[in-house]
């Protein structure tokens, strides 16, 4: 790395170092030029020596403070304000170490809070006002009896008129340096406070990107729960019933069991085949098969299929669709009566019977699935966890539509779910 860059990169991670390195610098070089500023106004013998004492001690006053300007900005400019007031009620009229002040000044604009920021301009400009005039109405023997300089500068003294024009010379000088130093800290404050806003709101964006994704990685999560239920449950289900049909079946009527077989192949190939499917989809885009999700017009084959478990189902359709369910809208009623054909094989027990019934209207269709079976509250053996309607619900919702599912009056159970049409 550049030695300068990382001398640069040193100072950026030590402000505190720093400010302390530059106070050390600014000590050693302005309290030595303090005590030369003062040295010529002083005369000669113990006075000199007194008075450029007093002009260290308030040039260190005034510049020691900066190594805590970041730390504490308004107690450093507030001991640099006390030893600035203790120049100009007893010391000398200017010392090179009244560099601070603008300095200052352009510190509590950047760092302090705002009221110092404007409690500083303000301190500042009067003290501009105060020398100015301290310098022009204020003669070196008025602080100093023994100097023999008033002689001098008597004719400056006694003319009044330069006098103010010495005056207002100096403090419009003056000002015009601390109003330029306060608005340069000004302007780095509003840039320091327009960074930390875009450093917090990329860090806002950073924590809503996180939370989007664990959002979407949740849903589909979900997504994939519900389709392996669908695919799991029902198929599996088929199976077993077939499976235990076909063995008692099997004993009297070797041609039921084969049949069975055929049966229990066909719904496994077709389980295989969704499952690649989604587990395509889980690998990425490059091993996804694509396969036309199932639908309304097979429902035919979903109850067909059904039938072979020996539960007895009547379907029927009302109305006619006014315009199409929304995208997925078929997937999801399908998912329905699957579902609920699946619980009552599963819950119903036997002798069972079940009604399917599809009923378009203005809104949507209406789905009503209904049996006469025990339901799944009447056997500990067959409870299952819920699962199924938890994510036929979440499915449905994602359409707008609504499933109420729960003990038929009477006996059995009744699932009906609702899926509107698409807004246009």
């Amino acid at each position: 790395m550049n030695p300068l860059r990382r001398l640069d990169s040193f100072f950026r991670n030590h402000p505190v170092i720093t400010d302390v390195l530059v106070a050390c610098v600014l000590v050693l070089l302005f309290s030595t030029l303090s005590i030369g500023a003062a040295a010529p106004m002083s005369g000669s013998g113990a006075s000199s020596m007194g008075w450029e004492i007093l002009a260290f001690i308030i040039s260190v006053g005034q510049l020691v403070p900066w190594a805590i300007r970041r730390w504490k900005p308004v107690l450093a400019a507030g001991v640099t304000v006390f030893f600035c007031l203790v120049q100009l009620l007893i010391g000398p009229d200017l010392l090179p170490s009244v560099i601070i002040v603008p300095m200052m000044v352009h510190n509590l604009a950047a760092n302090g809070p705002r009221w110092a920021s404007f409690a500083g301009l303000g301190t500042a400009l009067a003290g501009a006002v105060l020398n100015g005039a301290k310098i022009a109405y204020a003669p070196p023997s008025f602080l100093d009896p023994g100097a023999d300089l008033i002689s001098n500068n008597a004719s400056m003294y006694a003319d009044s008129a330069q006098q103010a024009v010495i005056a207002v010379s100096f403090a419009v000088g003056a000002a015009a340096i601390v109003l330029a130093a306060w608005a340069f800290g000004d302007l780095a404050r509003t840039r320091r406070l327009a960074m930390e806003q875009l450093r917090d709101r990329a860090r806002q964006l950073e924590v809503e990107a996180a939370q989007e994704r664990e959002l979407a990685a949740a849903d589909e999560r979900n997504h994939i729960a519900r389709e392996m239920h669908d695919i799991v449950a029902h198929s599996l289900q088929v199976i077993i019933t077939q499976a235990d049909g076909g063995r008692y079946a099997g004993a009297h009527d070797p041609q039921v069991a084969v049949n069975t077989l055929g049966t229990i192949s066909e719904t496994g190939r077709k389980a295989l085949g969704e499952m690649r499917r989604l587990l395509g989809v889980l690998r990425g885009p490059e091993a996804t098969e694509f396969h036309p999700q199932p639908g309304l017009v097979d429902l035919e084959d979903l109850i067909n299929t059904i039938r072979l478990t020996g539960l007895d189902v009547d379907y029927s359709v009302e109305g006619t669709a006014r315009r199409a369910l929304p995208t997925g809208g078929e997937l999801a009623a399908y998912r329905a009566v699957q579902e609920s054909l699946t619980n009552t094989v599963r819950h119903g027990g036997p002798n069972a019977r079940a009604t399917v019934l599809l009923s378009w209207t203005g809104t949507g269709l209406e789905i009503e699935v209904t049996d006469n079976g025990r339901g799944a509250a009447a056997s500990e053996s067959t409870k299952g966890s819920q699962q199924g309607l938890v994510g036929l619900r979440e499915r449905i919702a994602l359409f707008g539509g609504s499933v109420q599912a729960g003990p038929r009056q009477g006996g059995g159970f009744a699932v009906r779910a609702s899926v509107p049409y698409q807004e246009i």
